[in-house]
């Protein structure tokens, strides 16, 4: 099942106009950079990348370095081996070139690269190493990193976030972090996080491995845990083989389902707007400003299991799931002067409920099961979003349960007391509804839900929320438990709403970005909030420092020949 149905696939990388918006939607047929093949339970996935086939001209990608073109597709790739293919339990991730997997993230696509630009690919790399482990956690599909030559940089970042690494035992093939001795930057891609949280590597060890160009191979680098298993080329086939079949020996995956085909989105997108069928976005490029609206279910939700998959990509929590993320990265990746997003949602509160519990009550269930978690990685797309999120809550909207989670992952939230009296003085008050998807089952990167997050270290206010659970809930009501911010009247709204926006794109958006990614992830440190509070914030300053990529740092001069010039002050 290749995963392209009623729809056309947006044009390769290497045929777009490199001044028009980059399209996250596309195909296995589309694909320049991955081969799918599967035999029974398992899959392979190949790296092959195209050198010509870069999402920008000005660098060619050699040895299977990668830019964010690559990455989309392997994006693709990992949510249709979910969602298309049940039957698969392991999937292996090779490469098509000889005696090299793969070198990371293209230098010369990260030197030309504007700042905004690198943030952004590292950002969106690191969730899709994150889909792979979501995926090995929770979907029983256990990925196996087939390293048939050396790994470098962001090449080892990608067999890092792989279950279980083998590496072939040439003399020649090695594993590295080679970004801070050859670039003056650091392994963007939660290199550093993995290597000692995930593989366990002692600190002193790491500081060596993550200073070592060259990095190492064979027996060492098993026995300092950077990778698994280090195998000998003449028997490299077959251990291959051996350990996949191990793998998915222990899966959980069913095996006699029917994957569903994720048909390409329909999205209309112009100047001014961006149009999916569940939810639109308003630009507004003189406020630097966003106005997204996303519409709650249209249709009664299914009474059973069979609705469900036959309705497979039309089912609306997926269908849902599936247009916001394209909706963020389409907005993060292409507008990034848009600094506000004002959120809004108008349909059934009950409706959205109801499409909750038919979820909860069948999550045993393989598809349901990748639903719920594809909604959850959605939502922790927004939260990591450097962009101000405000929910406005209206006559007429639908914060409910899932939905809810939208409210509950903005930075600030208004709810209308009473209603709009020139508007509409007959209609139903703005109400939300705390549901059984707010309680558990769509965490974020600290391992708590938004609820236990907004009231941590209140236990008191939480349990108030969870005993009005399933109550709908007027501004009075929820602005005194503390589930919005602020709940102004018909008078003072619009003045409200104004200012709290203005203000906000007043502000430095470096600062914001610190700001709101310092409150979004109170509580636990995971690998997760280290990746992209912790790494992440280092990472993109050290990017912007002129040791990196200044006209005589590293980042420029890799490849000339000339040594780079460093700024020798410790800051």
């Amino acid at each position: 099942m290749t995963g392209l149905a009623t729809h056309d696939v947006p044009a390769p990388a290497s045929t777009r106009d490199p001044s028009e918006p980059v399209e996250f939607r596309t195909a296995p047929e589309a694909y320049r950079h991955w081969r799918l093949a599967f035999e029974g339970s398992i899959a392979t996935l190949t790296m092959d990348v195209d050198e010509q086939a870069g999402l920008r001209p000005g660098y060619e990608l050699k040895l299977n370095s990668y830019d964010l073109g690559v990455d989309i597709e392997l994006y693709d790739a990992v949510q249709r081996l979910r969602f298309e293919h049940p039957e698969v339990r392991t999937v292996v991730v090779t490469s098509g070139k000889d005696k090299i997997f793969c070198a990371g993230a293209n230098i010369r696509m990260l030197a030309a690269s504007a700042h905004s630009w690198k943030v952004n690919f590292c950002k969106f790399t690191n969730e899709t190493r994150n889909g792979m482990e979501d995926a090995t956690a929770n979907s029983g599909q256990t990925y196996l990193a087939a390293l048939n030559g050396t790994a470098s940089g962001g090449g080892y970042e990608l067999a890092l976030a792989c279950e279980r690494i083998m590496l072939v035992d040439d003399r020649s093939s090695a594993v590295s972090l080679p970004e801070l001795p050859l670039l003056g930057v650091l392994p963007g891609t939660g290199g550093l996080t993995r290597v000692v949280d995930k593989r366990q590597v002692r600190r002193d060890r790491a500081d060596y491995f993550s200073t070592k160009s060259e990095g190492m191979g064979g027996k060492k680098a098993v026995a300092w845990r950077l990778v698994d298993e280090a195998v000998p080329r003449p028997k490299w086939d077959e251990a291959v083989a051996a350990r996949a079949t191990e793998l998915a020996a222990t899966s959980s995956r069913p095996l006699d389902a029917t994957g569903i085909v994720l048909t390409t989105l329909d999205k209309q997108r112009t100047e001014s707007t961006i149009t999916y069928k569940y939810v639109t976005a308003s630009l507004d490029r003189v406020n630097r400003l966003v106005e997204i609206t996303v519409l709650g279910p249209d249709t009664d939700a299914p009474t059973d299991l069979a609705a469900i998959h036959q309705q497979g990509a039309d089912f609306y929590p997926l269908r849902l799931a599936r247009e916001l993320d394209d909706l963020i990265l389409d907005l993060r990746t292409n507008e990034a002067e848009l600094g506000t997003w004002v959120f809004r949602t108008a349909g059934d509160a009950q409706r959205v409920l109801a499409y909750d519990q038919v979820l909860l009550d069948h999550q045993a269930d393989w598809l349901v099961n990748e639903i719920v978690h594809y909604f959850k990685r959605t939502l922790k797309r927004l939260d990591v979003t450097s962009r101000s999120l405000i929910a406005l809550v209206e006559p007429g909207s639908c914060f409910a349960g899932s939905v809810l989670e939208l409210a509950l992952a903005a930075d600030r939230s208004f709810q209308l007391s009473g209603v709009f009296e020139d508007a509409d003085p007959d209609a139903t008050p703005a109400r939300i509804t705390v549901g059984a998807a707010n309680l558990g089952p769509l965490p974020m990167g600290n391992g708590l839900t938004r609820l236990q997050t907004r009231y941590l270290g209140d236990a008191p206010g939480l349990a108030a929320v969870v005993e009005h659970s399933g109550t709908p809930l007027d501004a009075e009501a929820a602005e005194r438990l503390g589930l919005v911010t602020f709940a102004p009247d018909d008078i003072d709204w619009a003045d409200e709403v104004r200012i709290s926006i203005e203000e906000r794109a007043s502000f430095s958006p470096d600062a914001l970005t610190g700001l709101e990614a310092n409150y979004r992830f109170a509580g636990p440190e995971t690998l997760e909030t280290k990746i992209f509070g912790r790494l992440s914030a280092w990472q993109n300053w050290i990017f912007y420092r002129p040791n990196a990529s200044g006209p005589d740092g590293a980042l420029r001069k890799f490849g000339t020949g000339q040594r780079a010039e460093f700024d020798r002050r410790r800051v």
